[in-house]
Protein backbone atom coordinates (compact mmCIF):
# COMPACT_ATOMS: atom_id res chain seq x y z
CA UNK A 1 0.00 0.00 0.00
CA UNK A 2 0.95 3.64 -0.61
CA UNK A 3 2.40 5.48 2.13
CA UNK A 4 1.58 9.21 2.59
CA UNK A 5 1.96 11.74 5.13
CA UNK A 6 0.33 14.85 6.06
CA UNK A 7 1.46 18.39 6.58
CA UNK A 8 0.41 21.76 6.43
CA UNK A 9 -2.03 22.57 9.18
CA UNK A 10 -2.14 24.91 11.87
CA UNK A 11 -4.14 27.64 13.33
CA UNK A 12 -5.72 30.29 11.74
CA UNK A 13 -8.13 32.91 11.91
CA UNK A 14 -11.49 32.89 10.08
CA UNK A 15 -11.60 34.28 6.89
CA UNK A 16 -8.09 32.93 6.36
CA UNK A 17 -6.32 30.14 4.52
CA UNK A 18 -4.12 26.80 4.92
CA UNK A 19 -2.58 24.70 1.51
CA UNK A 20 -2.18 21.04 3.18
CA UNK A 21 0.00 18.78 1.74
CA UNK A 22 0.04 14.64 1.37
CA UNK A 23 3.31 13.78 0.01
CA UNK A 24 2.95 9.92 -1.68
CA UNK A 25 6.24 7.16 -1.20
CA UNK A 26 5.56 6.58 -4.73
CA UNK A 27 4.01 7.59 -8.12
CA UNK A 28 0.73 8.38 -8.09
CA UNK A 29 -0.51 7.10 -11.17
CA UNK A 30 -3.73 7.26 -13.02
CA UNK A 31 -5.46 4.35 -11.17
CA UNK A 32 -6.11 5.23 -7.80
CA UNK A 33 -9.14 7.81 -5.94
CA UNK A 34 -7.32 10.28 -3.79
CA UNK A 35 -9.15 12.02 -0.88
CA UNK A 36 -9.71 14.33 1.88
CA UNK A 37 -11.57 13.92 4.79
CA UNK A 38 -11.35 15.05 8.35
CA UNK A 39 -12.87 14.28 11.47
CA UNK A 40 -13.93 16.83 14.13
CA UNK A 41 -13.70 16.03 17.58
CA UNK A 42 -16.56 13.60 18.40
CA UNK A 43 -17.81 12.79 14.94
CA UNK A 44 -17.61 10.65 12.17
CA UNK A 45 -14.91 10.65 9.34
CA UNK A 46 -16.07 12.98 6.50
CA UNK A 47 -15.02 13.17 3.22
CA UNK A 48 -14.49 16.77 2.04
CA UNK A 49 -12.64 16.33 -1.47
CA UNK A 50 -12.12 13.86 -4.03
CA UNK A 51 -10.08 13.52 -7.35
CA UNK A 52 -9.64 10.23 -9.22
CA UNK A 53 -6.24 10.37 -11.02
CA UNK A 54 -7.10 8.89 -14.05
CA UNK A 55 -8.87 11.93 -15.43
CA UNK A 56 -8.60 14.37 -12.58
CA UNK A 57 -12.29 14.69 -12.11
CA UNK A 58 -12.71 16.19 -8.86
CA UNK A 59 -15.65 16.46 -6.24
CA UNK A 60 -16.57 18.55 -3.49
CA UNK A 61 -18.78 18.21 0.00
CA UNK A 62 -21.14 21.13 -0.27
CA UNK A 63 -19.95 22.52 3.22
CA UNK A 64 -16.36 23.12 1.43
CA UNK A 65 -17.88 23.78 -2.53
CA UNK A 66 -16.40 26.64 -3.59
CA UNK A 67 -14.13 27.54 -0.60
CA UNK A 68 -11.60 24.15 -1.38
CA UNK A 69 -9.94 23.28 -4.20
CA UNK A 70 -8.05 19.37 -4.56
CA UNK A 71 -5.16 19.39 -6.92
CA UNK A 72 -2.18 17.38 -7.52
CA UNK A 73 1.41 17.82 -8.45
CA UNK A 74 2.73 14.38 -10.54
CA UNK A 75 6.56 15.56 -10.11
CA UNK A 76 6.21 15.54 -6.54
CA UNK A 77 4.11 12.94 -5.98
CA UNK A 78 1.71 15.19 -3.77
CA UNK A 79 -2.07 15.80 -3.27
CA UNK A 80 -3.24 19.12 -2.26
CA UNK A 81 -5.60 20.82 -0.53
CA UNK A 82 -6.27 24.49 -0.51
CA UNK A 83 -8.63 25.90 2.01
CA UNK A 84 -9.61 29.15 1.81
CA UNK A 85 -12.40 31.09 3.73
CA UNK A 86 -11.96 28.99 6.34
CA UNK A 87 -14.57 28.60 9.16
CA UNK A 88 -14.75 27.52 12.69
CA UNK A 89 -16.42 24.65 11.44
CA UNK A 90 -13.87 23.35 9.44
CA UNK A 91 -11.77 22.73 12.32
CA UNK A 92 -10.88 19.50 12.15
CA UNK A 93 -8.12 16.86 11.59
CA UNK A 94 -7.83 16.60 8.12
CA UNK A 95 -6.31 13.31 6.37
CA UNK A 96 -5.59 12.24 2.85
CA UNK A 97 -6.33 8.63 1.59
CA UNK A 98 -5.68 6.78 -1.62
CA UNK A 99 -7.22 4.14 -3.00
CA UNK A 100 -6.09 2.15 -6.51
CA UNK A 101 -9.37 1.19 -8.28
CA UNK A 102 -10.52 0.19 -11.68
CA UNK A 103 -13.17 2.42 -11.78
CA UNK A 104 -12.54 5.42 -13.98
CA UNK A 105 -14.05 7.95 -11.18
CA UNK A 106 -13.86 7.98 -7.82
CA UNK A 107 -17.57 6.96 -6.50
CA UNK A 108 -19.67 8.89 -4.39
CA UNK A 109 -20.62 6.16 -1.83
CA UNK A 110 -16.38 5.84 -0.98
CA UNK A 111 -16.82 6.01 2.78
CA UNK A 112 -13.59 5.64 5.00
CA UNK A 113 -13.90 1.76 4.85
CA UNK A 114 -12.76 1.59 1.23
CA UNK A 115 -9.38 3.53 1.17
CA UNK A 116 -6.70 1.42 2.32
CA UNK A 117 -3.92 4.25 2.76
CA UNK A 118 -4.03 6.93 4.94
CA UNK A 119 -2.00 9.81 6.06
CA UNK A 120 -1.46 10.18 9.57
CA UNK A 121 -3.45 13.77 9.82
CA UNK A 122 -2.79 17.04 10.29
CA UNK A 123 -4.71 19.54 12.56
CA UNK A 124 -6.73 22.63 11.62
CA UNK A 125 -7.78 24.77 13.87
CA UNK A 126 -10.12 28.01 12.90
CA UNK A 127 -10.88 30.81 15.39
CA UNK A 128 -13.24 33.17 15.56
Amino acid sequence: QMQLVDSGGGSVQAGGSLRLSCTASGDIDNTYCMAWFRQAQGKERERVAFMYTGSGSTGYDQRVQGRFTISRDNTEHTLYLQMNSLKTEDTAVYYCAAERISLTYCPAAYSPASFGSWGQGTQVTVSS
